[in-house]
């Protein structure tokens, strides 16, 4: 009896001709996707503070810049530069520049930061974090379109009214405004130097005086003022007698010191001040000092 027929054996794939072939083509192609990997490179660019991922193949700064659509104006800073090389890792920085018009103590510039608010833009500007005053506070943005900012420095300035010498450390706008601070009351007719809407400059030295309306007479100021004081008062602006009453260096009463133009007391008033009243009064009695300083006038043609 005969037996039956085997059938044919499957046949195995790797034995096939073309395993070869597809093995090939496999590692090539594993090969290829493992060499892109490799050249993918992740990136931070960080542009005024916020943080933006960015993955691909860009080779230098400019690309992936252009690849993140970030787009570059004048002034703008970018750290490293437009044409440095990225490797997988690299942060890119970028700083946008912001338009300042700057008035500071009274003066106008315009100038372009990378600060993104304004105690930084003041830094950035080289201006002392104790600057004064501020139109803006130092935490406010620095909008991209840019801003106005006034600064007014704090200065040392000097006044001098009367027998009244005050120092002041000042963000003031203008003198008038310093003797606002100082308290420093103004009657109609006094004259302050400089005038009262300057700005006061650091070590600038305000003066109230009464009005001076008058001329003095050159020969006049030649006469010995100093002599006729020092008999009169020993030269103390300060000298009161109260048998007048009598005040100041020349002893005035209150009634001739005011027809002579003067205000307040005379010794509220420093010694150049009671010296040209003292002057104008010799003018006014064209000369005759007999009735104003019966006992030391002569002092006055002494040498």
């Amino acid at each position: 009896m005969r037996g039956k027929r085997r059938a044919p054996r499957p046949p195995i794939p790797w034995r096939s001709k073309w395993t070869p072939a597809v093995f090939l083509a496999g590692t090539v192609a594993i090969g290829a996707l493992v060499a892109v990997s490799f050249r993918v490179k992740e990136v931070v660019v960080v542009v005024d503070g916020e943080r933006r991922p960015v993955r691909g193949f860009a080779a230098t700064v400019h690309d992936v810049l252009a690849d993140a659509g970030v787009s570059l104006g004048f002034g703008d800073v970018v750290r490293p530069s437009t044409q440095a090389a990225v490797v997988d890792g690299t942060t890119i920085e970028v700083h946008r520049a912001r338009p300042i018009t700057l008035t500071l103590d009274g003066r106008t510039s315009r100038h372009l930061v990378t600060a993104t608010n304004v105690g930084d833009a003041l830094a950035e500007l080289d201006i002392a974090p104790a600057a004064g005053r501020l139109s803006a506070p130092r935490e406010n943005a620095v909008p991209l379109e840019g801003m106005k900012l006034t600064v007014y420095t704090r200065r040392k300035v000097y006044v001098v009214a009367g027998t009244t010498r005050l120092t002041s450390r000042t963000t003031a706008r203008t003198v008038r405004e310093v003797l606002r601070q100082k308290r420093i009351a103004l009657r109609r007719g006094y004259q302050v130097t400089p005038p009262l809407g300057s700005f006061p400059e650091d070590g600038t030295v305000i003066t109230v005086t009464p009005p001076r309306t008058v001329a003095i007479d050159p020969a006049v100021a030649r006469l010995n003022w100093r002599g006729l004081a020092d008999c009169e008062s020993h030269g103390n602006p300060q000298a009161y007698n109260q048998d007048g009453p009598y005040y100041g260096m020349y002893q005035f009463s209150m009634p001739m010191w005011q027809a002579v133009g003067g205000m307040d007391l005379p010794t509220s008033w420093p010694e150049e001040e009671q010296t040209y009243r003292a002057q104008v009064l010799y003018q006014q009695v064209g000369g005759r000092w007999q009735s104003q300083w019966p006992n030391c006038g002569a002092r006055l043609f002494s040498p």
